[in-house]
């Protein structure tokens, strides 16, 4: 397979290295102790100020003439440059467009002759690469579709650019959005190589999103789309210190995304703040999403502009369950964090009350049932439709046995040997395990419990502190609180709420289906009261 290079735009002076296919696992840490690497981070050039800044900020900065969105580009250019290639090598994005700077050029006349798109006019931002952008690859991270490069836009992407958005790039991912194998290492991909965190530089982004998880936290663009099926936007953001919404299942079209499942499957915005993700979720959710069943039954339920919603007295008299046993194991300062979180909210004015959901990990076989049959029906269905230089799990499955060397090196693919056993969505044991799996996470889960307790919301750790990078045995997971949302495609959000020895620590608030704005008014006041986010320090580990 050739090596396809990250290209940068066509103005800058300097050629960006590309992401090594080797697997970046490979590399060495960091020498430099966790103070030296702290420092000469903080040296990194910043003349604009907008390592953290928002998108009200940066909007602000082109209004009064101060930044061009072609400077803010390069600015964002300049630190993936200085922090994913070099310094602390994040390798978080994946392959730039082209094209960036002569989009945000064209913005920049556009404002001139008093022409803005929206919101976004001028925002550089980052999206998966299991998401169709032209002229970009759309690998899913898999060197088997490493020259895929799909002839139009998704929709969520036609809809970014309408609203003024630069496309930057694309971010890495887990590969195959992490259903390839048992035993996977979240943030790997044999095309992308390995997302580090910028917490701390061994231990995991989480995924499947953490190219994007990664790259937001570090500043290396406004906001970032990730996409998830069952904590795939929720995991990388909690553990790189951002919010991350993952909508109602057909609030955001799917089209144009490498899926998973029809069923669970949904982009959704990965911010540094709450009023971003309902900035970006507006824009998103504005994407003609065409004849999928689910956008029509989100007809109805979408919002022009979810910053409406946003209100820092939310939590006053609101009822909220807390999911004591959330599935996330016991750990000494995730504990303590979710204690001071719930007196946060008990001073805000809400009421928490402990409850649990009776029907809790009882969906876990109809749902992985689900996901085998889906994601062979989708993908197939994805790769005839866009084109692509493989039509057939089985294809891909073949491509990764020849070139197991660098597809297989780490972990297998019995996830995909699984699928390709299944048949049509026709079949009996598919319609069962479908309709089993979202009764008990929705219908007998979450909306039981909400009932029983005249709930608004419920509340559970996100997971907990980032884990070591393990390439032998894969991933150290311990646990996740999002899981009923996630089977019953209804909306979660997690909002940092501290940390446990600098690793960030998120509070994953739960709702019923289209309480999406509901969820990002509650996020908001906790995020207005805690203040929780730091700044990433990109430490090389945390061991003693």
């Amino acid at each position: 397979m050739p090596f396809l290079p990250r290209l940068a735009a066509p103005t800058l002076a300097l050629v960006l290295s590309a992401c090594a296919i080797a697997p970046a696992a490979n590399k060495p840490i960091p020498a430099e102790s966790a103070t030296d690497q702290a420092v000469a981070i903080s040296v990194v050039a910043d003349p604009h100020g907008i390592a953290e800044a928002d998108i009200e900020q940066l909007a602000a900065l082109q209004r009064d003439g101060k930044l061009s969105s072609v400077q803010l580009t390069q600015a964002y250019l300049d630190r993936i440059a200085a922090l994913d290639d070099a310094g602390p090598t994040l390798n978080a994005v994946i392959e730039l467009n082209p094209n960036a700077l002569l989009e945000a050029g064209r913005l920049d006349a556009e404002r001139k002759a008093g022409k803005l798109r929206g919101p976004l006019h001028g925002i550089p931002v980052l999206i998966k690469d299991n998401i169709d952008a032209t002229p970009m690859v759309n690998s899913a991270g898999s060197l088997a579709l490493a020259e895929h490069r799909p002839k139009t836009d998704a929709p969520l992407v036609v809809a970014l650019r309408s609203a003024g958005a630069v496309i930057l790039g694309k971010t890495n991912l887990s590969e195959w959005a992490n259903f390839r194998s048992t035993h996977s290492m979240s943030g790997w991909s044999a095309r992308g190589g390995l997302t580090r965190n910028p917490y701390a530089l061994d231990r995991s982004a989480c995924g499947s999103s953490s190219g994007t998880g990664s790259a937001i936290a570090a500043s290396l663009a406004a906001v970032g789309v990730g996409t998830e099926t069952d904590g795939s936007i929720l995991c990388p953001a909690a553990m790189n210190g951002l919010v991350g919404l993952k909508p109602s299942v057909g609030l955001i079209s799917r089209a144009g995304i490498i899926p998973i499942s029809a069923s669970q499957d949904t982009p959704g915005p990965m911010t540094r703040s709450v009023a971003d993700a309902a900035r970006l979720l507006s824009v998103l959710a504005a994407a003609d999403a065409g004849g999928d069943a689910a956008a029509k039954a989100a007809s109805g339920h979408r919002l022009d502009d979810y910053t409406s919603a946003l209100d820092p007295g939310a939590l006053k008299g609101a009822r909220i369950g807390f999911l004591h046993e959330s599935g996330v194991g016991y750990q000494r300062e995730l504990n303590a964090a979710l204690e001071r979180a719930i007196a946060t909210l008990r001073k805000a004015g809400a009421t928490v009350i402990d409850v649990e959901i009776p029907t809790a990990g009882q969906w876990d076989e109809a749902e992985y049932e689900v996901l085998l049959y889906e994601f062979k029906d989708g993908l197939q269905r994805y790769l005839r439709d866009s084109d692509a230089p493989l039509r057939s799990l089985d294809e891909v499955i073949a491509f990764n046995r020849a070139h197991a060397d660098r597809e297989l090196h780490y972990f297998g693919q019995e996830h995909f040997e699984r699928a390709a056993k299944r048949g049509p969505l026709s079949d009996a044991r598919y319609r069962q395990a479908a309709a089993k799996a979202r009764r008990l996470a929705g219908a007998e889960g979450i909306d039981a419990v909400l009932k029983r307790h005249k709930l608004d919301a419920l509340i559970a750790p996100a997971t907990g502190p980032s884990f070591i990078v393990d390439p032998i045995n894969g991933d150290h997971f311990n646990g996740a609180g999002y899981g009923a949302a996630a089977v019953a495609g209804y909306p979660s959000l997690t909002v940092p709420m501290g940390d446990a020895q600098g690793l960030p620590l998120g509070l994953v608030f739960m709702g019923p289906r289209w309480s999406d704005a509901r969820l990002l008014s509650l996020g908001y006041a906790f995020e207005q009261a805690t203040q929780a986010r730091t700044p990433p320090r990109y430490r090389s580990t945390l061991s003693p």
